[in-house]
């Protein structure tokens, strides 16, 4: 099923009290380098530093009052896992948040700061899923997923909906491309705000499955993981791939140190700090700039949560 126009809009006065309209902001000098019109969503000033606050909170406030009292549990080492710990937080829900042992203290105390109640698992997906399904069981909570979920990805669609609003006029609306919820919610903002605007994905040559996926018509899988843009590590899945597939122009997938030269330059030129998943759109752009010569192009930049003792440059 894919969600109608009514439904985005609802969920975008649905969310509103709860997340910022999050800036778009321009540079001249990177429109000089790219040779188009830019125009960034900057999702790393939204709140807990993602666009993932956006779905978490949609999906949230979806539940039956029943639903609510139960709780929910996702597995998340990275921005999903705060973003339903603060969504819960702010609804009153409790929020149990599967962690993989591997994962950085700093995220797992992030979690903990937001209200999230963090259930350590063995650092594999079996293992994390296994947790999950234990909570659900013992404690009747309802999954949320982090990007195959319809409550989700509408969430995660009013950022660019709001871009569009903005910007009702660009060509093109360039985003990452992970475990495909704010592609997905992406694309449709563009079908019902957009005027013929068209939706490209970047993502790393290192992790391709949604460039293989779009390929081959069916959902790929990565063999390695092998990737600065650690956020973009995740796999399609069943609910948000038919959207990608139906909507979705193309992907363009670009090498590792092209994410860190897009991802510098927004450092440098902008000021505004963005983690390497953000930078990947902006550096798909960048490798086929010739062809978006003088065209309005809009970049969701996705988050900014970065260790700043471990920065890529």
């Amino acid at each position: 099923m894919i969600p109608t126009r009514e439904i985005i809009q609802e969920a975008g006065n649905r969310i509103a009290p709860f997340v910022h309209r999050t800036p778009v902001l321009s540079s001249r000098l990177l429109d000089d380098i790219s040779g188009a019109q830019l125009f960034f969503k900057c999702e790393n000033f939204q709140k807990m530093g993602a666009f993932k606050m956006r779905g978490a909170i949609n999906a949230i406030q979806q539940l039956t009052e029943k639903e609510r009292n139960a709780g929910v549990v996702t597995h998340s080492s990275g921005n999903f896992g705060q973003a339903l710990a603060l969504a819960a937080n702010n609804l009153g829900v409790t929020a149990y948040i599967v962690v993989p042992s591997s994962a950085p203290a700093v995220k797992i105390e992030a979690v903990k700061a937001y209200g999230g109640k963090v259930v350590i698992s063995e650092p594999t997906l079996e293992g994390r899923e296994r947790e999950a399904s234990k909570i659900v069981a013992e404690k009747g909570a309802v999954f949320v997923h982090s990007s195959n979920d319809l409550n989700v990805i509408v969430g995660q669609g009013t950022a660019a909906m709001e871009m569009l609003q903005d910007q009702p006029d660009l060509d093109y609306l360039f985003s990452p491309v992970g475990g495909g919820g704010l592609i997905a919610g992406t694309a449709l903002a563009a079908r019902y705000f957009g005027q013929g605007c068209k939706v490209i994905g970047g993502e790393p040559f290192g992790v391709d499955d949604a460039y293989r996926s779009l390929k081959s018509g069916k959902i790929e899988v990565n063999i390695t993981t092998n990737t600065v843009a650690d956020g973009l590590k995740t796999q399609l899945g069943d609910i948000n791939f038919p959207i990608i597939k139906a909507l979705v122009s193309e992907i363009i997938r670009v090498e590792e140190p092209e994410i860190i030269s897009a991802m510098m330059l927004i450092w440098e030129r902008m000021k505004i700090v963005i983690e390497p998943s953000s930078a990947v759109p902006f550096a798909a752009l960048l490798r086929e700039k010739e062809r978006f010569k003088n065209k309005k192009i809009g970049i969701i930049l996705s988050g900014g949560n970065v260790d700043l003792l471990k920065l890529p440059f």
